[in-house]
């Protein structure tokens, strides 16, 4: 197997029932653990059901993949479910387009979403 196939995991499964919110990730950007990222980012849905919205709680966050020991300004990645029928399989892509101090950038993320009403 080569390095590039390791690193390429099946999408993680979530699960969420109508109604309901659930964290995702910590959002920042930082460079030597502090923090570069102008104002919040933008969420941009590339694949998902419209029952699916995303949404930001604007806290402090800790950059643990970077090894850093202060809070940085950020947040939390908050994805709900709304007008959930029927129970529904899909998968959910998107991208979270920052505004930093070295310009534009982004990262995308993809799971398999079970939604229950």
């Amino acid at each position: 197997m080569t390095n590039e196939l390791k690193g390429q995991n099946a999408p993680q499964r979530l699960a969420i029932k109508n109604g309901e919110s659930i964290e995702l990730h910590p959002i920042y950007y930082v460079s030597q653990c502090h923090s570069i990222m102008i104002g919040l980012p933008e969420i941009e849905v590339l694949e998902g059901p419209p029952e699916l919205k995303f949404s930001i709680r604007e806290e402090p966050v800790l950059p643990r993949r970077q090894g850093c020991a202060a809070k940085v300004p950020g947040g939390m990645l908050l994805l709900m479910a709304k007008g959930v029928t029927e129970k529904i399989e899909t998968k959910l892509t998107y991208r979270v387009k920052y505004n930093t101090k070295d310009g534009p950038r982004q990262t995308s993320s993809a799971y398999i979403v079970s939604l229950f009403p």
